[in-house]
């Protein structure tokens, strides 16, 4: 049952693909052009987790599985590859990744030491040198920049604590102040890549902490607008400090 509903699912990709009978949008997609539906529906999946919404999560999960049959129609179209060969190579990857697993490795390496080594293999298999080869451009700015520090602090190029991290942050406040505005742009990606910095060696994830933040702020902002509303007053026009007290009896109510 489970094998039919997956051939069932690359039937009708097939079908909506095909250049004669299939859909007219689907059969115009490219690579690039669905890249966008891809992260858009990674995203979906990640609210649906976050808000504990199983319902949501199976149907996000069921985007996101089209997004790999298309991607994967497309390129065996072209004579790359196939979903097969998508699914047969993450299969080999993860037995190859767990080989006290599925293999013989009984050295006392913890996993995160074994994972590491073993990706490490890989990139040396693909003629990939540097520390930070292999960290997707296409990350998000915030949760690349954790993971390029994460590669530094590998090899040792790492602050020894936070208190290292905080004061690199304050330096970076007072050089935005002080900066023309032709280095403004490169100041402001200073500061925010020295507040990942000092996030991360809190041991929280920033992107993590910044989701939370931001799902704060829009909760508090639309708190506001309520009340303001139940007041009969229209929010936009009241002056600032008017705002900022509806702001804080929001807060105060939480």
């Amino acid at each position: 049952m489970k094998h039919q509903e997956i051939d069932r699912l690359l039937s009708i990709m097939a079908r909506l693909r095909d250049p004669q009978t299939g859909c007219d949008w689907d059969t115009k997609q490219t690579f690039a052009s669905i890249v966008p539906y891809t992260i858009e529906e990674a995203y979906e999946v990640a609210e649906a987790v976050a808000v504990n919404d199983m319902s949501s999560l199976r149907e996000e999960l069921g985007d996101l599985l089209l997004q790999v049959v298309f991607h994967s129609r497309m390129a065996e179209e072209l004579g790359h590859f196939s979903f097969a060969d998508v699914a047969a190579a993450i299969a080999a990857k993860l037995e190859a990744r767990h080989p006290h697993i599925f293999g013989d490795d009984t050295s006392s390496s913890t996993q995160t030491e074994r994972w590491e080594n073993l990706k490490a293999k890989e990139r040396e298999a693909k003629g990939e040198t540097s520390a930070m080869d292999g960290v997707a451009l296409a990350l998000p700015a915030l949760l690349r920049a954790e993971k390029l520090q994460k590669r530094a602090a590998r090899v040792g190029f790492d602050w020894p604590d936070a208190q290292g991290a905080a004061a690199k942050v304050h330096e970076e406040m007072a050089e935005l102040a002080d900066a023309p505005d032709a280095e403004r742009l490169e100041e402001a990606g200073d500061l925010l890549f020295a507040a990942v910095n000092l996030v991360r060696l809190n041991g929280l994830a920033p992107e993590d902490a910044l989701r939370a933040a931001n799902a704060k702020f829009e909760r508090r902002f639309r708190a506001m607008e309520e009340l303001a509303r139940s007041s009969d007053e229209d929010f936009a026009t009241l002056p600032l400090d008017k705002q900022e007290s509806y702001w804080q009896a929001v807060k105060r109510d939480e």
